[in-house]
C-alpha cells in the first residue's frame, strides 16, 4: 500500500463520523509548526519575512499538545521554521506517536542524519525532506552549497534504519521539469517511499518572478505528471489531475490549519490575516465565505495541496468513481 493501513483506516473512520455529525467544516491535517527558526534562509520561503519579528519565539511542549487535543486532527504535520531546531522536538514525536497520531516530520534534512538515533520507527512517523530539484538548483533556492548530498546522504541512511521516508518538491518557475524527472527517477532508484510535489504560493514578501501563473503550474505538470512516468507520487491522482487542468476544485482552507507561537494562523497556511488564540475561535470567526478564487486575489494563482487535496478528499467521497480510482492508487 502507499500509506499504512492505519493512516487509512483512521481517515476513514474520522471521516465517517465527521459526516454522521453533520459537520461541513472540520480539519484532516493540522500543520504544526512550533518555532520559526530556521539555519536557512530559503529564497522562496515567505515565514522569515512574514514572522521576522517574533523568530525567536517556540511554543511550549505543552502548548504544542493542547493544541494537537484542541484540533482533533488525525494527522500532524511538524513544520516550520525547521522543526528539527525546537528543542523538545523528540519528546514531541514520541507523545504525538503515543497518542496515535500519523505524524509527517518537514526538514531540510541538515540535522537528520545526527538525529535519527532519537526518533522512532514507526508507521505513524514520515520523514518528509525538502529537495527542490538537483544539487544546483537545491542549493541555490536554499542559499548554501552541498545541502543536497546532504538530504541525500540522509535520506539512505534513514531507509537504512527502517524510517518510512518521503520527498517534498515545489515547482517554480525556473524549474526544468526534466531535471524534476531525473530527480524523481533517482530518487525512486534509491528506495523513496514517495513523492510530494506542489507548485509553489506566491507570498507577498518574495520576490514574484519566481512563481508561476495558473496557466503555467498546468503546463509544467502536465508535462511531469502527464508523461506516463510512473513515479510514486504521495500527492493524489484526482489533485495532479487539478493541476493539470482536467478538474476543478474549491479550496478547502479551514482543512489544514495552522498553530504557531503567534496563534492560530487566519486564514490559512499561505495567507496571514491575522492569529486566533483558540481553534473554535478560528472556525468561528474566519470569514470563510471571503477566501477563494475569484473573492480574494491573493488566492487566484493557488493551488497548493495543502488548500486542494482535502477538497479531493471532500469531493471523492461523493462519487464512487473517484472513490475507486483513489482506491486503487493506494493499494499500488
Amino acid at each position: 500500500m502507499r500509506f499504512p493501513l492505519s493512516l487509512s483506516l483512521d481517515l476513514s473512520r474520522y471521516l465517517l463520523k465527521k459526516r454522521w455529525q453533520g459537520e461541513e467544516r472540520f480539519p484532516m491535517v493540522l500543520m504544526l509548526e512550533p518555532t520559526h527558526q530556521c539555519n536557512l534562509a530559503c529564497s522562496g520561503c515567505g515565514r522569515i519575512q512574514e514572522y521576522r519579528d517574533t523568530l525567536g519565539e517556540s511554543m511550549t511542549i505543552e502548548e504544542c499538545l493542547d493544541s494537537v487535543t484542541e484540533c482533533g486532527a488525525p494527522v500532524v504535520t511538524l513544520t516550520g521554521g525547521e522543526p528539527l531546531i525546537y528543542p523538545p522536538i523528540f519528546e514531541l514525536v514520541q507523545e504525538l506517536a503515543h497518542r496515535q497520531k500519523h505524524l509527517y516530520l518537514c526538514t531540510n534534512a541538515i540535522l537528520l542524519e545526527k538525529s535519527l538515533d532519537r526518533l522512532p520507527v514507526t508507521p505513524r512517523l514520515t520523514l518528509s525532506i525538502h529537495l527542490d530539484g538537483l544539487a544546483p538548483l537545491h542549493d541555490r533556492i536554499l542559499g548554501r552549497a552541498g545541502l543536497f548530498d546532504t538530504a541525500i546522504k540522509a535520506i539512505k541512511e534513514a531507509k537504512t534504519r527502517g524510517f518510512r521516508v518521503c520527498t517534498n518538491t515545489t515547482i517554480y518557475k525556473e524549474t526544468d521539469i526534466k531535471e524534476i524527472e531525473i530527480l524523481f527517477a533517482y530518487l525512486t532508484q534509491i528506495g523513496i517511499d514517495g513523492l510530494l510535489v506542489s507548485p509553489a504560493y506566491s507570498f507577498d514578501t518574495v520576490d514574484a518572478e519566481m512563481f508561476l501563473s495558473r496557466e503555467e503550474i498546468q503546463e509544467k505538470f502536465t508535462r511531469l505528471t502527464g508523461n506516463g512516468l510512473q513515479f510514486r507520487y504521495f500527492s493524489t491522482p484526482l489533485y495532479l489531475g487539478f493541476l493539470r487542468g482536467e478538474r476543478e476544485y474549491e479550496c478547502t482552507p479551514w482543512a489544514n490549519p495552522t498553530r504557531n507561537p503567534r496563534g492560530w494562523r487566519s486564514p490559512c497556511y499561505q495567507i496571514l490575516d491575522g492569529h486566533y488564540p483558540t481553534f473554535r475561535e478560528l472556525m468561528e470567526l474566519t470569514p470563510w465565505e471571503n477566501y477563494g478564487v475569484g473573492r480574494d486575489p491573493r488566492c487566484a494563482q493557488c493551488m497548493m495541496h495543502s488548500g486542494y487535496e482535502p477538497s479531493v478528499v471532500r469531493q471523492a467521497s461523493q462519487r464512487a468513481k473517484d472513490i475507486w480510482q483513489l482506491l486503487r492508487w493506494n493499494l499500488t
